[in-house]
Order: C-alpha cells, then structure tokens, then sequence
C-alpha cells in the first residue's frame, strides 16, 4: 500500500493520502486524544505523542504536530501507523462511535439564523459547499458554517485550517470576498471558536 504525503499551507500539518476513501460521508476533526478514543486510527496517531490534532477527510488523513515536532522523525510514524491500520482491517470508528460524523456541537456565543434570512443562508451555504470546502480540503482541512447574522458569516476552519498561519488571510481575503460578490447581503466573514 502507497500512502503519499503532502505538505500544507500550515507548517505544522501534513496530510496523508490512503489511496482510497477515509470518510464516506462528511469529515470528523479530533482536536484531542479524548475525542479521538472514537476512532482506533485518530487514537492511535495521537498516541504517538507528538500529535495535537487529527482530521479525516474524504480521502486523506491531516496530522498536526505539536510545536517544535520534527516532521523527519514524526512522518515514518505516522505512515506505519496508518499502513498498521490499513493493513490490519480495522474500522475507522469504534461501533459504539456510529459512522462518525461529528455534529459541531452548540456554541452560545454563535448566534442563530435568522428565518428571514433563510435564501441567503441557502446561498450561503451552496458557495461553501461547492467553491470554498473543495479548495479547503485541498489544503488537508475543512470550513464548516456557524451562522449568518446581521451580515456576518461565521465559520469554523478545522483540520490543516485551524490554526493555519494564513488561516485568516483565507477568511478575510478570499472566502469574505468571494461571499460579498455572490451574496450583497454580506458584510463580513468571521471565525466561529472551536
């Protein structure tokens, strides 16, 4: 089995490409070793030590070291750990897990759509779906919508994203833009927390 390696626009984070599907449905972002107890692979791969954060994709794996982790040493790590997985059949969720798929959870400080806006929201939501996620999973993360109020877009970056250097460039000078152009009703984009 061939796992290829590539580099993202966060230094701390590589992503790692199976050759085949990760996630059948959805993504799912482990941003601690409690949360990836879900999955055998995420558990195993933070078990390493030197992993703060693991992200399933559709079809690639994104692996962020802590800081000050050499990737020369973490990379071949990381690699037998998925060919172990891979190779050994084993499930990418626990049964008592379901499929996996996380539903953010609910966030007070995030407001809540408002009806009246429900066709821009729609807009929204299809521009993410269709021009931001595929560029985003590109680069080994995901953005995931929080809400749209008083002309502000919330989202939440994850995977290679989150904590990314020019993680706010992208909001601010790409996905903001982009959103202004498409849907006038938009004013601002901005990061929802974790």
């Amino acid at each position: 089995m061939l796992i290829e390696t590539e580099t993202t626009p966060n230094p701390a984070t590589l992503k790692f490409l199976p050759g085949r599907t990760v996630m059948e449905a959805g993504t799912r972002d482990f941003a601690d070793p409690e949360e990836a107890e879900a999955s055998p692979l995420a558990d195993a791969l933070f078990g390493l030590g030197d992993v703060t954060g693991v992200f399933f994709g559709s079809d690639f794996i994104s692996v962020t070291a802590a800081p000050g982790t050499d990737w020369t040493v973490l990379r071949p790590e990381v690699l037998a750990t998925l060919l172990d997985h891979y190779s050994g059949g084993m499930p990418l969720f626990h049964p008592s897990a379901g499929n996996g798929i996380a539903v953010p959870p609910e966030e007070d400080e995030l407001p809540l759509d408002d009806p009246a806006d429900e066709e821009i929201v729609e807009q929204i939501k299809e521009l993410i779906d269709t021009r931001v996620r595929p560029a985003v999973a590109g680069d080994g993360g995901d953005i995931v919508y929080r809400g749209f109020q008083r002309g502000v877009v919330y989202l939440r970056m994850q995977g290679a994203c989150a904590g990314c250097p020019s993680s706010t460039a992208t909001l601010k000078m790409g996905i903001e833009q982009l959103l202004k152009h498409y849907v006038p009703e938009v004013t601002e984009v901005r990061a929802a927390g974790a």
